[in-house]
């Protein structure tokens, strides 16, 4: 004993910081010095202390892992750091940062191991309730985003029933349509008819295009082309008619989309039925562009062009307020041969 107390004892029995000299050559390290510091820390007297291994100040909810951590240090001779929830000698707890370190002697022989404890309980009990706090908010975002995904599902399930009432009032449109195309005599009133089939087939491909898309607010306009451009094609039966694709991938907002798929319906339309009479060959050219925050539609044929004298037609009518619509602009050009028309509207950002 008057080893250790000389030269620590004095120093050491002062310090404001709760140290223990514990001794490294006897079987299960009794402890052989505790200063005031410590006594005042745990509670006990000082004769309640020395003789005993350290573990007298753990308790039924002292973790473990870090005694058995504190325990293979020890085993070891090596240095360690460890946060313990320690019992003072009436049952109270109080979290304890443990610093222990071993002293050797000449030899090299470890002798005693040197502890000294903080009581860390006000930041750990900090840290606790931030964990707790993390977890009930951790908690409220599971409970928000089940809420949330049982609304998409309902949503969805919602869209998709639209889904299937759009798709059956277009059909019972386009079959009306259809079937009273055939039963008028009257060409021009059949022609009409036939017009206003291909344009709710025009918005029914918009429609089927939209609700395959995984993106419900915005419509790539190139994949409709090519589905438009198809079905108008193998409807017209002109195999000496070439249609060349140059689609660049634009996406535009779903409001905007009826209107643009109605103007090229009309467009191609009357590509198809005016520019080639007679069984006249050539070529309609679909072209589509983003150019900053507009979007550029071109449709263009070699055909004979524009009829001179002649009012324009209901498409063209379409097409012009349609243009409006959507806050656009229409040029038609003659380029000798055949007509340009370029739509260009501006791309906004879905609310």
């Amino acid at each position: 004993m008057d080893e250790v107390r000389d030269p620590f004892g004095t120093v050491m029995r002062g310090a404001r910081m709760p140290v223990v000299i514990a001794d490294a050559k006897v079987i299960d390290q009794p402890i052989i010095f505790a200063n005031d510091a410590f006594l005042a820390l745990t509670g006990y007297r000082r004769d309640e202390v020395i003789g005993r291994n350290c573990r007298f100040l753990q308790g039924p909810l002292t973790d473990p892992e870090q005694v058995a951590r504190l325990r293979q240090a020890i085993g070891a001779g090596e240095e360690i750091s460890v946060e313990l929830l320690n019992y003072r000698k009436d049952g109270s707890t109080f979290w304890n940062r443990l610093y222990v370190s071993p002293v050797a002697d000449e030899a090299g022989g470890i002798i005693y191991f040197f502890g000294s404890q903080s009581d860390v309980s006000d930041k750990k009990t900090a840290e606790l309730s931030l964990i707790r706090s993390s977890e009930g908010l951790r908690t409220d975002i599971d409970t928000r985003t089940r809420e949330l995904e049982r609304a998409l599902e309902q949503k969805t399930t919602l869209l998709h029933e639209v889904d299937h009432r759009v798709k059956n009032n277009l059909q019972l449109i386009s079959s009306l349509l259809l079937l009273q195309s055939r039963r008028t005599e009257d060409e021009r009133t059949r022609l009409a008819l036939r017009s206003m089939l291909e344009r709710v087939s025009a918005v029914a491909t918009v429609h089927r295009r939209l609700f395959q898309s995984d993106d419900l607010e915005r419509f790539d306009v190139a994949e409709f082309l090519r589905d438009l451009t198809s079905d108008l094609a193998a409807s017209a039966g002109r195999d000496d008619i070439r249609i060349r694709l140059d689609l660049e991938h634009v996406a535009v907002p779903a409001a905007q989309a009826a209107p643009l798929a109605l103007v090229a319906n009309e467009l191609i339309c009357n590509a198809l039925k005016h520019a080639f009479p007679a069984g006249r060959e050539g070529r309609i050219d679909v072209t589509t562009r983003q150019v900053e925050d507009r979007f550029l539609m071109t449709i263009a044929d070699d055909g004979v062009g524009r009829a001179t004298g002649r009012p324009a037609g209901f498409g063209t009518t379409i097409v012009q307020l349609l243009s409006q619509q959507l806050r656009g602009r229409l040029e038609i050009t003659d380029t000798q041969p055949g007509v340009k028309v370029v739509v260009t509207v501006p791309v906004s950002t879905p609310a």
